[in-house]
């Protein structure tokens, strides 16, 4: 499940691109916390935290406690943060606050388990991931870091789709109108072939460029 961790804040007392290009300034990100039928409160909060959580993974399905100087505390998620373009520093993030019992769209990491017990890898099939992360429903209070799918004992050609993995209660995929794929095993023999299309494609390519003058 989704554990609480600890954002430090600094209160802005002003919106606005001027007050958040002043911010930047200061070697810090604008940030707003919304939702709960309140006010929007402004905040600033240190880059290299935004970062930290994103290479790890976790900043979009961790519930964070918003410790603000000078503001009220605030219980939130992140639900976006915008990069520039050029240099993808965080230029602002966004946090929705959470209240007891609501439930919010989450994208969360697959973690495939037991590929060493997986006979149908040991004889040379090929784990097609369809889906890295998939979109869930879950309760503020119960998201989970990953979905887990196990691969023991499943053979060449089996598909894993998302009614064969076990979430945790109250969570459900937010796609609802089917059954979809997040994995197969496919035959090396088509992984080969489709290796083979792709070489000679570029063979045909450079045949069509040495005829070119």
């Amino acid at each position: 499940m989704a554990e609480e961790a600890i954002f430090h804040a600094k209160t802005r007392d002003r919106a606005g691109k001027g007050a958040a290009r002043a911010v930047r300034r200061e070697g810090l990100v604008p940030g707003v916390v919304y939702g709960d039928h309140k006010d929007p409160q402004t905040i600033a909060v240190d880059p290299r935290v935004i970062m930290k959580q994103l290479e790890q993974g976790v900043l979009f399905n961790t519930i964070y406690t918003i410790e603000v100087d000078g503001g009220q505390n605030e219980k939130a998620l992140p639900r976006d943060v915008q990069f520039h373009p050029v240099t993808d520093a965080p230029l602002h993030i966004d946090f929705m606050r959470l209240t007891k019992g609501s439930k919010v769209h989450v994208m969360v990491p697959v973690h495939f388990l037991n590929e060493d017990k997986c006979e149908a890898l040991k004889q040379g099939g090929i784990l097609a991931v369809t889906r890295d992360e998939v979109e869930l429903v879950a309760p503020a209070d119960a998201i989970p870091h990953e979905v887990v799918c196990d691969l023991t004992g499943l053979s060449i050609g089996d598909t894993i789709r998302i009614s064969m993995v076990q979430l945790p209660e109250g969570v459900t995929p937010a796609i609802t109108d089917r059954d979809f794929v997040v994995a197969n095993i496919a035959s090396p023999v088509v992984s080969e072939a489709a290796d083979s299309d792709e070489d000679d494609a570029d063979g045909e390519a450079e045949d069509e460029g040495d005829g070119e003058e």
